[in-house]
C-alpha cells in the first residue's frame, strides 16, 4: 500500500513536471517571438502553477526537486518582467523584478532588466546600481549584454540629472544627423508657488543668467501629425486629440506616479483652492505613496479638462524644435512645464528635442521672479494681445500690460498704430514713437515695451543698411532697440535674425557678435555652445 501511494506520488509530480514544461516552452516560444502580451498571460499561467507547486514541495520536503522550481519560477518572472516593460508597464515590470530578486538577489538577468526599466523611469542612480551589482556576476563576461554600454550611460544620465550639465553642440554642428543626446530628466533652481498671474506658477530660487536650464522633462505622452504652415481641418484635429487623450489614459492607467503627477494639474476651476505641491514630487527618485490623493479627482470628464488646460504644442511661439521634430509636430504633455504662465514680459523659452522639453532662461531672471512663456505673440501691440487673450480665455494683467493701457488713452500713440494700419512708412512711425516716448518721459524698461509692441515697424527699419540710415541719428541705433526689448520680453529668434544679418554684412565687430551670441543663448540656451551657435545663427564657424 505504501509502495503503491509513492508510485502514486511519483506519477503526479512527473504529470506536473510535464505540464510546467509545456508551459514553459509556450510562453517562452511567445517571448522569442515578441508577442509580449500573449507571452505575459502565458507565464502568468506558468507563475501561478509554479508557486502552487513549490507550496505543495514545501509540505512534502523533496530536497532535489524545491530548487529547482524556485529556478524556474525566478527566470519566469524575469522574462515576464521583460515582456511587460516592452508593453511599457514599467510598475508591473518592476514588481516582477523585486520577486524574482527575492528568490535570487543576484540573478544577472533579472538586474539587467531592472536596471533597464529604472533607466525608462528615469532614476538613474537605481538603474547604475543594478548594473553595477550584475557586473560583478560571472555571466557578465560571456554575456551578450552591452553592460559596459548601460553603466556608462547610466553614470551619464546620472551626472546630467544631478547637474544640468547637458551639451548639444556636436549635434547641431554635424547638422542634426545621427541621434541626438538622450537627455535626462533635471530640475533645476525652481519651485512652485502660488501665483499672482494665474493659480499656481514656477518660480526662480536664485538669480539665474540667461540661457541657464531651469527644467527638462520627458512628456507623458505626444501625438505628432501637424507639418509646419499647415492647418489641420477639424476633423483631424479631432482624430489627434482622441489618439493624444488615449495615450495619456494608458500612461495613468500603467503607472500610478504619472497619474499622481497628473492629478496636481489644474482644470481651470478653483484654482485658488488647489494645493501647491513640494517640487521633490516631480523628480524621478523621489518616493511615491502608490496613488492619488482623492481617486474622484481623476475621473474622465476632469482629466480631459486637465488636458484641455495644460497641453503644449510642440510648434509654440516661444517655442524652438531640433531635429527631426522640426519637420512633424504635434501635442503633448510636459507636467511640470504646465505650471509656467504666460507673460507679455516673458523669461523663459523651451527647446524640444525628440520627447523631452527644456525650458531655458531666455533673460536674466532674478531670485523669486516667476518663469513665465509667451503663449502668443508678444512683438505685438497690445490691441492685438487683447484679442490672442481672448482666444487663451483670460485676460493678460502682467506690468508691461498694464502700463500699455494707461498710455493707450494716449491719442498720439493711437495714431501711430493706426497710421501703421493705413501703410505709414515704418521709418516715419519709429520717429514718432521715438519722439513720443522722450515727450511723454518714458522710462527705459518701458522704451523697451513699447518697442516691442512696434516690433514689425523696427524690423523694417532696422532690417536693411538703407533704410536705417536713411533716418540717420533721428531714431536710435539698432543695438539700442534690440538691448531693450530683449531686456523687457526676452530673446526671440527674430531679434536673433536681424542682429545676424547686420553681422553677415559686415557691420559689426566683437562686440556685435557677443551681442548676438547672447542672443542665441537667450533662444537656444547655453546647451549649444559658442562654435555651434554660430554654426545655428548662420554665422559659420571659424
Amino acid at each position: 500500500m505504501r509502495e503503491e501511494t509513492e508510485q502514486q506520488d511519483q506519477l503526479a509530480m512527473a504529470a506536473a513536471e510535464e505540464q510546467l514544461q509545456q508551459l514553459r516552452s509556450k510562453a517562452t516560444e511567445l517571448f522569442l517571438r515578441e508577442e509580449w502580451q500573449e507571452s505575459v498571460q502565458a507565464y502568468s499561467h506558468f507563475i501561478n502553477l509554479c508557486r502552487s507547486h513549490i507550496s505543495n514541495t514545501l509540505q512534502n520536503p523533496d530536497p532535489d526537486h524545491l530548487p529547482k522550481l524556485r529556478k524556474s519560477l525566478c527566470l519566469a518572472l524575469s522574462n515576464r518582467a521583460e515582456a511587460r516593460s516592452r508593453l511599457r508597464d514599467f510598475a508591473e515590470a518592476l514588481r516582477d523584478c523585486d520577486r524574482a530578486l527575492e528568490i535570487g538577489r543576484a540573478h544577472f538577468k533579472t538586474l539587467v532588466c531592472k536596471g533597464k526599466i529604472l533607466l525608462n523611469l528615469n532614476r538613474y542612480s537605481m538603474a547604475l546600481n543594478c548594473f553595477r551589482t550584475a557586473q560583478l556576476d560571472p555571466q557578465a563576461n560571456g554575456s551578450s549584454v552591452d553592460l559596459d554600454g548601460y553603466l556608462q550611460k547610466s553614470k551619464k544620465l546620472e551626472l546630467m540629472s544631478r547637474t544640468g550639465a547637458f551639451d548639444l553642440s556636436e549635434w547641431v554642428v554635424n547638422g542634426f544627423r545621427g541621434k541626438p543626446l538622450e537627455p535626462a530628466e533635471y530640475i533645476g533652481a525652481v519651485q512652485i508657488k502660488k501665483s499672482e498671474i494665474r493659480g499656481r506658477g514656477l518660480f526662480a530660487t536664485k538669480n539665474i543668467d540667461v540661457g541657464t536650464l531651469m527644467l527638462v522633462t520627458k512628456a507623458v505622452a505626444i501625438e505628432r501629425g501637424i507639418l509646419p504652415g499647415q492647418e489641420l481641418d477639424e476633423n483631424a484635429q479631432l482624430l489627434m486629440w482622441k489618439n493624444f487623450t488615449e495615450k495619456v489614459m494608458d500612461s495613468m492607467a500603467k503607472c500610478s506616479r504619472i497619474r499622481d503627477l497628473i492629478s496636481t494639474l489644474s482644470s481651470g476651476e478653483d484654482e485658488d483652492e488647489l494645493e501647491v505641491p513640494e517640487i521633490n514630487r516631480f523628480k524621478p527618485e523621489a518616493e511615491h505613496n502608490g496613488g492619488c490623493h482623492n481617486e474622484n479627482e481623476l475621473d474622465a470628464s476632469r482629466i480631459l479638462s486637465i488636458l484641455d488646460v495644460n497641453s503644449l504644442v510642440e510648434g509654440g511661439i516661444s517655442t524652438k524644435i531640433l531635429g527631426k521634430n522640426s519637420d512633424y509636430y504635434g501635442v503633448g504633455l510636459w507636467v511640470l512645464a504646465s505650471f509656467i504662465n504666460h507673460s507679455c514680459v516673458p523669461n523663459a523659452r523651451r527647446m524640444h528635442i525628440g520627447d523631452h522639453v527644456m525650458v531655458h532662461a531666455s533673460r536674466d531672471v532674478k531670485a523669486g521672479e516667476e518663469i513665465t512663456f509667451a503663449y502668443f505673440d508678444v512683438l505685438s501691440p497690445l490691441g492685438k494681445r487683447n484679442e490672442s487673450c481672448k482666444t487663451w480665455g483670460f485676460r493678460c494683467n502682467c506690468k508691461r500690460c498694464k502700463f500699455e493701457k494707461k498710455l493707450y488713452s494716449r491719442e498720439d500713440v493711437r495714431e501711430i498704430e493706426m497710421g501703421l494700419e493705413r501703410r505709414m512708412e515704418a521709418g516715419a512711425a519709429v520717429y514718432k514713437l521715438e519722439e513720443g516716448m522722450r515727450r511723454w518721459m518714458v522710462k527705459e524698461r518701458e522704451k523697451g515695451y513699447l518697442r516691442a509692441s512696434f516690433w514689425d515697424a523696427c524690423s523694417q527699419v532696422y532690417g536693411t543698411e538703407k533704410s536705417a540710415k536713411g533716418w540717420g541719428r533721428r531714431i536710435p541705433p539698432m543695438e539700442t532697440v534690440v538691448d531693450s526689448v530683449v531686456q523687457a520680453v526676452g530673446s526671440d529668434e527674430r531679434v536673433l535674425r536681424m542682429v545676424a544679418e547686420k553681422l553677415k554684412r559686415g557691420g559689426g565687430g566683437m562686440l556685435e557678435m557677443e551681442r548676438a551670441l547672447k542672443l542665441g543663448r537667450g533662444v537656444y540656451g547655453k546647451v549649444v555652445k559658442k562654435q555651434a551657435m554660430k554654426s545655428l545663427v548662420g554665422l559659420g564657424i571659424p
